[in-house]
């Protein structure tokens, strides 16, 4: 193993274009949700300069608006007037949403898997919401540039922004922040030493808070200069495009599907959260201190393929025990996921923003006590 390293992930924010794609997709999922809880969904976006694209499938009772749904998001966002490179007041929308084919859905009527697809948790204990420390940072960045732009602190701040962080790692641990990347969109009216000095003193510095301590990490604050044209006039967003800042940051494996947009009969989403749920509860009762979760599905089947866990070394039970006992405490099939996390609420739209983990509020994140006594009893 190597015991020092460096390891980097990224963030961006609620204005960057591929994040609007997202979060219109959750937000029109969940206005189906409210309506018609056993709605069937798979939406997404694609926006660029003054145009919006809905597209997608749905079988649902429901019957909703997707443009009022869009627009009303894109004005939460900021995006509504022509400086900030997309203005919702006059941009063209094209809704091309049709019905789900009768093959999918009569497939998962009854349980079953809505795709096939391999699925991925993880857990860790760099952070106390046991996740990875490196995007937990970058996710506070961004979500405190958005933050101090809305409240107007900082007014001259526009939607779209990056973040990224480098640490180093010693046997496994977080041991110093070495460097942060910022970019953010701004109006022409601000220096770019103003915007250096402003986004170090008010986001990045009290967000590393004891990190400054151990080692004064390098800055770049908007390295490639102006950043005034930006958002989807700057660069097109598709939704499902951030899935490794939705996740882990790259600290596990991805297996490839998006989530937003996406109703929980597709394990793409669904069976991700009971994935992290697993990860969590195993690193959270003491058996490993480091896990990642595999769950793979065959569409129209509701028993998973196949279950993996890989503790990199760490575990403190015997790992193919392990996975009889993850079958036993933990819904792996995709109408006991649902069922446990009641995934037919219309709770989406507020993961489509600053990651799907770490979220305390969110039902997939929450430790159950017995679980983890059980599974502590194992260890003994």
């Amino acid at each position: 193993m190597n015991n020092r390293f460096q390891f980097t992930s990224e963030s961006v924010s609620a204005g960057h274009p591929d994040k609007v794609a997202d979060q219109i997709s959750d937000a029109i999922l969940d206005a189906y949700l409210t309506l018609d809880p056993l709605s069937k969904v798979a939406c997404e976006c694609l926006i660029t300069t003054n145009i919006l694209v809905i597209a997608g499938e749905v079988t649902s009772r429901a019957e909703i608006d997707p443009v009022g749904i869009a627009k009303t998001v894109l004005k939460d966002i900021g995006y509504d007037n022509d400086a900030v490179g997309f203005n919702c007041h006059k941009a063209i929308f094209l809704n091309v949403m049709h019905t789900q084919s009768s093959e999918i859905f009569d497939c998962v009527v009854d349980g079953g898997a809505g795709d096939q697809g391999i699925m991925f948790g993880h857990a860790c204990r760099d952070t106390d919401e046991l996740m990875p420390l490196a995007i937990m940072l970058s996710h506070k960045i961004v979500k405190k540039l958005h933050e101090l732009r809305k409240d107007k602190t900082l007014p001259w701040l526009r939607p779209d922004a990056k973040s990224q962080v480098t640490l180093t790692y010693e046997n496994g641990v977080p041991v110093s922040v070495d460097t942060v990347v910022v970019s953010s969109q701004h109006d022409e009216s601000i220096s770019q030493e103003d915007i250096r000095t402003a986004v170090i003193e008010k986001v990045i510095e009290p967000i590393l808070g004891v990190w400054i301590k151990k080692k004064q990490p390098k800055y770049l604050i908007n390295p490639s200069g102006s950043f005034t044209i930006g958002g989807p006039h700057g660069d097109t967003g598709l939704t499902g495009r951030k899935i490794v800042v939705d996740t882990y940051g790259g600290s596990c494996p991805h297996g490839g599907g998006a989530f937003s947009g996406k109703d929980p009969s597709k394990v793409d989403r669904s069976a991700a959260y009971a994935a992290r749920y697993i990860a969590k509860h195993l690193v959270a009762s003491g058996l490993m201190d480091k896990c990642t979760m595999q769950l793979s599905y065959a569409i129209g089947v509701s028993e998973p393929t196949s279950i993996h866990i890989e503790s990199y070394g760490t575990h403190r039970c015997d790992l193919s025990t392990l996975v009889k006992v993850v079958y036993d405490l933990f819904p792996v099939k995709p109408n006991q996921i649902i069922e446990v996390f009641q995934l037919r609420q219309p709770i989406y739209a507020q993961t489509a923003a600053y990651g799907h983990f770490g979220n305390e509020n969110l039902p997939w994140e929450v430790i159950n006590e017995t679980i983890i006594d059980t599974l502590k009893a194992l260890a003994k």
